[in-house]
């Protein structure tokens, strides 16, 4: 068994605590998106994008401008977003800034240039802290998190040179710098990570220990099976209900503790490396919590979310 990864917060805590924001008046920023779904992305709910941003706005400010919420337990965390609630038993939002889960509260939290905020409401049953979602890719590479930009490291698998070559060519058009080294030279502690390889390329790394683990570990909701030879996808329950056999691949995102997030472009074999490459693309991951993708299919994970 790997290393699991640190809860962090409880799912309440994830939500917004709406009181004591304690931020001081600004000359605002520029650029945020507000995004808002249900089941992990897979039903749309709202959706802004704001040129001018108020000075001292916070996470919370910004969604109740845009969007009604109501509170509970006092006030403090979100209960509905639009009439959209959740319960006491497993179904709460939760907020991502550049595909990064929040560490804090809503009302505590700055809203910079090019952030986007995306709230879902989820099941959590399984897990109440995912570390990292591709779903708002090109970020957190454009803007980092919290206004600052990270380095970047890209690394990859001598055996698969055409899906390093797919990477590197998106993140040369979007005008993101990174560092080229071999898959296993490290990142660093502060850096972003992307790692290009087979599932047996990955399988010394942490992240890969990981996966292995389950989405309790990891907050990805697919792991491989057979000894990297097929895909295994989960539901939101955390159960197997379909596996993808022979060449399948996945783009998906993890982080231990809190490290920045490390991205895996992975599959069963090259041609599954491949095939997760040419999703790396924001319209093929748009609002997706990980993608898997099987000959002509992409299949966001979990499946089956709250629809």
């Amino acid at each position: 068994m790997g290393p699991r990864l640190s809860a962090g917060l409880t799912a309440a805590a994830c939500a917004a605590a709406v009181s004591g924001c304690g931020l001081g008046p600004g000359p605002g920023t520029s650029n945020a998106t507000l995004t808002v779904t249900k089941g992990f992305g897979a039903v749309p709910v709202a959706h802004t994008s704001e040129r001018h941003v108020p000075g001292s706005e916070t996470v919370m400010r910004m969604l109740e401008r845009h969007l009604r919420v109501s509170t509970r337990y006092g006030g403090g965390f979100v209960e509905s977003i639009d009439g959209r609630s959740g319960s006491s038993s497993r179904l709460d939002w939760f907020y991502y800034i550049n595909g990064v889960q929040a560490p804090i509260g809503a009302a505590t939290t700055a809203v910079h240039k090019g952030d986007r905020i995306w709230w879902d409401l989820h099941d959590w049953s399984v897990t109440n802290s995912i570390p990292a979602v591709v779903g708002s890719f090109p970020e957190p590479f454009v803007h980092g998190t919290a206004g600052r930009r990270l380095p970047m490291t890209l690394e990859c698998a001598p055996d698969v040179p055409t899906a390093c070559a797919r990477v590197t060519k998106e993140f040369q058009t979007l005008k993101i710098p990174f560092a080229s080294q071999i898959i296993g030279g490290g990142s660093g502690t502060d850096s972003l990570a992307v790692i290009v390889g087979t599932w047996q390329d990955l399988a010394p790394a942490l992240v890969a220990q990981l996966l292995d683990s389950g989405p309790k570990s990891s907050g990805v909701y697919a792991r491989f099976t057979n000894h990297g030879s097929s895909l295994a996808l989960l539901d939101p329950r955390g159960r197997v209900v379909r596996r993808l056999a022979g060449t399948a691949g996945l783009v998906a995102a993890t982080a231990d503790g809190s490290s920045p997030p490390t991205w895996m472009v992975t599959g069963t074999n090259g041609s599954g490396v491949d095939a997760a490459a040419s999703a790396l693309t924001p319209a093929a991951l748009h609002d997706h919590f990980a993608l898997a993708v099987h000959g002509t299919s992409r299949l966001p994970v979990p499946l089956d979310g709250l629809r």
